[in-house]
Parts: C-alpha cells; structure tokens; sequence
C-alpha cells in the first residue's frame, strides 16, 4: 500500500496530463480553474486506495478517480450557483469569476467528460462502472433537490436530513471506493461492504462539514464561514436545535432562519450560540461519532488483511479530525 500523499499527487500528475486544450477555452478554462483550486482530493484518493486494497495496480483506477473528481466538481459548480456562494476553496467560484451562464455550462460539460474517463476501460468493467456512476449521479441530483426543497420547509426530520446527505454527499464517497473495487475485480460481497463502509464515512463527513461551516476556522476552512446560516439552511444543527429548544428559543430560531439581513455578524453569532446553549453542536459532533463507528464496523465483514483493514480505519479517524 502507498501513502496517501502518493496518492494525491499520482492523481494530480494524472489530472495535469488530461488538461483539456480544446476550444472553446471559455468553455473549459472554468474546468480546469475548479479542478486546480485544491481540496483534500478525498474522493479520487479512495478510488485509488480501494483499488490497491483487492490487489490492483492503483494506477488502473486513475481514469475512474478522475471521473470522480471531475463528477464531483461540477456538482459544486452548481451548487455555488444556487447557492449563491461567492467562495469556493478560499477562490472566486466560477459564476463570479465568469459568468453565471458560463458556470452552468461548464458544468454540464464536466459531467459529459466524467462519463468519457469511463471509456478507457474494458467492456465490462466498463458497464459495470457506468451503471454504478448512472445511479450515484441521479441520487445525488436527488440529494440536491431535496436540499432546495428543505429551505421551504419547516418540517423538516433528523430521517429526511440524514437521507438528503447520504444522497447529496455520501454515495459519491461510497462510489469512489466500489469503483476501485470493481477495477480490481473482487467479489460482489467486498464490493458492497467497501460501498457501505464509504457510505457511512460519507455521512460522518458531511456532518463534519456542517458543523465547520458553523464553528470552523475562516482561515482553514476554504468556504464562507456561516454559509448555511446565512442561506437559512436546515442543518442537522438546526434541527437538533429546534428539538432541544424551549418553546421560546424555538420561537427565536425560527425567525433568525426567516430574515436575511445585509450584516450577517450578529445573526450567525446568535444561531451559533444557541448550537452551543441547547446541546445540538455536541449531539453533531457525537452523531459523526456515530456513523464513522458504523463505518468501522463495515470494515470487519471485508475479506481482506488486518493491515489494510487498519490503513483504512486510520484514514478515516484522520477525515474526522480534520479542521478544513
């Protein structure tokens, strides 16, 4: 097994060598400028690792990674329009770099090209990974729409939240790691359990990732901090709030969550106060205990070495401590 900094920067040389020159370079200038911006590369890093772990040369799982990665990034491109989002990574996202109409298809053409990766593979690895993406990228189109649907809603539960981000965030995770074990050719049984072990790895992480947008570093954190308070998003956060609150506090939660105001300072310093007062920071922070256990649990049903077991354990306890 190679580290995961080998990882990263055999992906990166990968990615440089597939640099798009075709024209229009209005067109594809926004592709390569999200894909060079950075991030933790999590999702193309467990396509590799997951190859490497049942056997395989990692290298054959650089075209499948990429298509991740690629997959992946035109998601946030979509999502920082609907957003509205003026960061990405610490970055202009590329509506404002651009154009709101050049975000849009620059998007659309990523995820053409994450299909094209595919076709460097055999037939039926080919088919294999093509009815796997098909199906991950409708549920995370799901994901996202039940997001947007969620702004209107005040009735939103714990069950359709954690639903919205497994479909939003965690089976692209949970994708990236069985497509690395399709490639390498391993049974059917490692193949789910490796899904199901990045599927709750993948929940962990989003709620992770709520709860930075609320508490973590501005400095670290590559993305407006605040960002779902702002846009009144109904975080796990939230809803752990509303369901710990007083009638009063409740009351109070609701209408921060209703108004928009030019200075956003003294709203989100008084939603972050009451996460903290009621309980719901540290029920997020025990609920991404929670789902990464699962994951380790999933761990011991693979047919795999101790060791591999223990590199992927390790990598997980690492993304959970992260502060970016």
């Amino acid at each position: 097994m190679h580290s995961i900094v080998h990882y990263q920067e055999s992906f990166l040389n990968y990615l440089e060598s597939q640099k798009i020159t075709r024209e229009p370079k209005s067109l594809y200038e926004p592709v390569h400028y999200i894909l060079s911006l950075g991030g933790k590369r999590i999702r193309p890093v467990l396509t590799l690792m997951a190859a490497e772990i049942f056997d395989c040369d990692y290298k054959e799982a650089l075209p499948a990674a990429l298509a991740v990665e690629v997959f992946h990034n035109f998601s946030l491109v979509h999502d920082d329009i609907m957003d509205d989002a003026p960061l990405r990574r610490g970055k202009e996202t590329v509506h404002e770099k651009w154009s709101l109409n050049t975000g849009i298809l620059s998007g659309d053409a990523m995820l053409i090209l994450a299909y094209q990766y595919f076709e460097k593979y055999e037939p039926i690895i080919f088919q294999s990974l093509a009815k796997l993406f098909s199906k991950t990228a409708l549920e995370v189109c799901e994901g996202q729409q039940l997001d947007v649907d969620f702004e209107n809603r005040d009735d939103v539960t714990i069950p359709e939240y954690l639903k919205m981000i497994e479909y939003k965030t965690a089976v692209l995770v949970a994708a990236a790691m069985k497509m690395g074990a399709i490639i390498a050719g391993t049974n059917e049984e490692n193949c789910n359990a490796i899904y199901d072990f990045g599927l709750n790895l993948g929940i962990a992480f989003q709620l992770q990732d709520d709860y930075l947008d609320a508490f973590g570093d501005p400095e670290t954190f590559g993305k407006q901090v605040g960002g779902d308070i702002i846009e009144n998003k109904k975080t796990y956060l939230f809803l752990k709030a509303l369901e710990f609150s007083s009638k009063q506090d409740a009351e109070q939660l609701l209408n921060l969550f209703s108004i928009q105001p030019i200075d956003n300072t003294e709203k989100n310093n008084s939603i972050k106060q009451i996460f903290n007062e009621t309980g719901a920071a540290k029920a997020t922070q025990e609920a991404i205990k929670e789902f990464t256990m699962k994951a380790f649990a999933t761990l011991e049903t693979l047919n795999i070495a101790d060791e591999k077991k223990e590199i992927l354990r390790l990598f997980g306890e690492n993304l959970m401590s992260r502060r970016v």
